[in-house]
């Protein structure tokens, strides 16, 4: 499902939560949602769920979301952890609702996670522990097998191992079944291997959009005798730097060219990628403590 947002603007009150952002997402690959709290992710895929009227254009496949049903059915938004559930509801009728309002609904899909996540079909939403509740919320999410799937931060609560398998299911399911999946995350470097593109806001407007091979490709951890790696880092943008006795090493925002990593074969630098995350960071880094 091809996604296209032209001059987007959400408002609450005298707040604006989204401001003025046009994207569009071609489809059938994992995006990642990159923002800091209160960046307006949350209120985005709110949208593009047709949850929320909005000024400006919002488009899947060419057709407007809002008070569309044909649309909204093709679409699965899941939030942490399953707040559109009931919690007095049990989880067999949870996905019960789940297969009632999409056609692409799997459910023998839905049981196979539901024993791979451990979570009674019998329990009642309410009695589960937030990790499970997330649990049923990615069940949902995956089961869909909705031409776009969101899912909101879902995956929080859920402890080390299950998120792990949550990760393995949502990768091998979309090897499978090929879709467009928005993925709202801070835990990015856990998921930093599953996104194909990412796209990054900050205080409501899109800061950056691009494959996440070619973002990593823009920075470079540099190490080496401090001396050398000062000289060389010296009029580039230094993300950060750590120091041990001689060696240091330092994080560089920006490609090299060849001339610069002919100079650091010279100086005897090792150069290596840096993590999505620190990226991450210094895109969205206050600027004179103003965002």
């Amino acid at each position: 499902m091809r996604v296209d947002v032209q001059g987007l603007t959400v408002r609450y009150g005298d707040v604006t939560a989204i401001d003025d952002m046009s994207f569009s997402l071609s489809g059938n690959k994992i995006y990642g949602l990159l923002g800091r709290n209160g960046s307006g992710k949350t209120s985005l895929m709110s949208v593009l769920a047709g949850y929320r009227r909005a000024i400006g254009s919002v488009q899947l496949d060419g057709e407007p979301v809002f008070e569309n049903a044909a649309a909204m059915r093709k679409v699965c938004l899941v939030r942490h952890p399953a707040d559109a559930a009931d919690k007095s509801d049990k989880v067999s009728h949870v996905l019960e609702y789940g297969a009632a309002w999409r056609d692409t609904w799997d459910n023998a899909y839905a049981l196979e996670l539901s024993e791979l996540f451990k979570i009674g079909l019998k329990s009642k939403v309410g009695e589960l522990s937030l990790g499970q509740r997330s649990a049923v919320g990615a069940v949902i999410g995956l089961a869909s097998r909705s031409p776009l799937t969101m899912l909101d931060e879902s995956h929080l609560g859920m402890d080390t191992p299950t998120r792990y398998a949550f990760y393995d299911a949502l990768l091998n399911d979309f090897m499978a079944h090929p879709r467009t999946i928005i993925v709202s995350t801070h835990l990015i470097e856990e998921l930093s291997s599953l996104l194909e593109e990412v796209v990054i806001i900050d205080s409501g407007r899109l800061v950056l959009q691009e494959e996440a091979d070619v973002l990593r490709s823009r920075g470079t951890e540099v190490v080496g005798n401090a001396a050398d790696v000062d000289e060389f880092t010296e009029g580039l943008t230094v993300l950060s730097e750590k120091s041990l006795g001689r060696t240091k090493s330092a994080m560089v925002f920006g490609q090299l060219d060849d001339s610069g990593l002919v100079r650091a074969r010279q100086l005897g630098l090792e150069l290596g990628p840096i993590a999505l995350q620190d990226l991450f960071v210094h895109l969205t880094e206050p600027v004179g403590g103003k965002r």
